[in-house]
C-alpha cells in the first residue's frame, strides 16, 4: 500500500527540486504544488482565502506537471498571491486545479525566493514499485 501523501524539497546546485508523492498521480501533482509553495514561504502561514481555476491539456503527463506548476507560478506573479491548498483533476490529457491562497503580505509571509519555474531537469511522472506515484521537477529560483 503507498505511502501517504507528502512532500519533499530535493537538492539541485542554485535551484530547489520539488517533489510530490501521492496514492495516485492527480494526488503527486497537490503535493508537488505544496512542494513549490514551500520553497517561498511556510505553508502554515497561507490561508485558503481565493481560489483560482487552473485548466490545462497535455498528453504526455510529464510536460503536463510542468504546465501545471508554471501556471502556479504565473498566477502568484500577476495575482500577487501565495496558494498553500490545491486539488488537482486529471482526465487523460487534461487537468482541472483549484488552487487556494491569499494575497502576499511580505510581513507576515517572510518571502524567501522567488520562483521564476519548473524545468524539464530531474522530471519525472512516475509510479514506484510499492505503488506510490512521483510528481518531480526542478524550480528555478
Amino acid at each position: 500500500m503507498p505511502a501517504s501523501a507528502r512532500w519533499e524539497h530535493f537538492p539541485h546546485g542554485a535551484d530547489t527540486g520539488v517533489r510530490g508523492l501521492g496514492a495516485s498521480p492527480a494526488q503527486a501533482f497537490e503535493q508537488a504544488a505544496l512542494a513549490l509553495t514551500a520553497v517561498i514561504t511556510d505553508l502554515e502561514l497561507v490561508q485558503p482565502q481565493q481560489a483560482v481555476q487552473i485548466s490545462r491539456v497535455c498528453p504526455d503527463r510529464e510536460i503536463l506537471l510542468t504546465e501545471w506548476l508554471n501556471a502556479l507560478v504565473y498566477e502568484m506573479a500577476t495575482r500577487h498571491m501565495l496558494f498553500g491548498r490545491f486539488r488537482v483533476s486529471l482526465d487523460g490529457p487534461h487537468l482541472a486545479g483549484v488552487a487556494e491562497g491569499e494575497r502576499v503580505d511580505a510581513a507576515r509571509h517572510h518571502p524567501a525566493v522567488e520562483v521564476k519555474g519548473a524545468t524539464l531537469t530531474q522530471l519525472e511522472v512516475a509510479r514506484r514499485p510499492d505503488g506510490t506515484w512521483v510528481a518531480q521537477c526542478v524550480v528555478d529560483v
